[in-house]
């Protein structure tokens, strides 16, 4: 199986948008990207924005590529849906199920979604907590699980990818994980490599002591009772420039049992570009403000 990350937090926007290749089918996850409109009071940096378009472009050059495209829930790094939606012309479009454990805003940005692209897909289906055989190759969701540590910012599948010789799971965004069904997915299916969207530390008044507690003892589990040979963190905790020594017991255990423990971009082998979390800096030793951004964001 190949597995290739295409944009990330670590690499520099606010994704977790993933093309992967098995024998028998190539899959987009989530092929959405974004920015923060607002970090630190500030709006984003020419570089962030450069980044954006670069991803964005990856994105559409992989998804066309794909048999199956995937959107876990509705938020707006994890699907577009004004721009490119020729990718999805001809495709098995996979997606959350927009009328059943979704909140408010979610549940309208969906019915928004499948409107427009409503002609597009060869087959259009709701995925909650269903298994799909293409070939040898495996697709499983999780039934929807917290986008989080409650259902404020609705739900979310996470997906494994099973091709007979290597199983993958792309969490989405469960924060943590601080939850034992967003856990449990992952315990069950006994996963090789893991894409994990790793605790909301940079805002900490809300994720809060105890949720960052379980989130590294789950961690942890993951490590000890899964044949990981890496657990790949990233999106909302790269969002930390202190991440990586928040979760140090994460770090000592995998080391003990022989997994690596990375972020997206050093699973590539690149290094670790946290643009959003480093925008004030940017701003200072960048401060041109010929280039400050006229685009419009929307929270995700």
């Amino acid at each position: 199986m190949k597995i290739v990350p295409i944009a990330f937090d670590s690499m520099g926007t606010r994704s977790m948008a993933c093309y992967l290749e098995t024998k028998d089918i190539n899959i987009f996850i989530d092929p959405g990207v974004s920015l923060a409109p607002i970090r630190y009071g500030i709006q984003p940096h020419p570089l962030e924005l450069k980044r954006l378009d670069e991803h964005w472009n990856e994105i559409i050059k992989f998804a066309k590529q794909c048999d199956i495209l995937i959107i876990s829930h509705y938020h707006y790094d994890h699907h577009d849906p004004n721009e490119g939606l020729e990718i999805y012309k001809n495709k098995i479009v996979l997606i959350k199920n927009p009328i059943e454990k979704i909140n408010y805003s979610q549940k309208g940005r969906a019915a928004f979604f499948i409107n427009q692209i409503k002609n597009l897909p060869k087959k259009l289906e709701y995925c909650d907590g269903k298994e799909f055989q293409f070939g040898k190759t495996k697709i499983k969701f999780s039934r929807p699980v917290f986008h989080g540590t409650n259902s404020r910012l609705g739900f979310v599948v996470e997906i494994l990818v099973d091709d007979g010789e290597y199983k993958f799971i792309h969490t989405s965004d469960v924060e943590g994980p601080s939850q034992t069904d967003q856990l449990n997915f992952i315990l069950e299916n006994k996963p090789n490599l893991v894409f994990l969207d790793g605790p909301l530390s940079y805002m900490f008044y809300r994720f809060g002591v105890q949720a960052m507690k379980k989130s590294i003892s789950n961690m942890i589990r993951i490590i000890e009772d899964c044949p990981l040979e890496a657990l790949v963190v990233d999106h909302h905790f790269l969002r930390d420039l202190k991440w990586r020594e928040k979760i140090s017991e994460v770090f000592e255990r995998a080391e003990e049992k022989g997994v690596k423990v990375l972020t997206a971009a050093e699973y590539i082998g690149k290094q670790n570009d946290l643009l959003e979390a480093r925008r004030k800096e940017l701003w200072e030793k960048f401060p041109d403000e010929e280039y400050k951004s006229k685009r419009i964001f929307t929270e995700d």
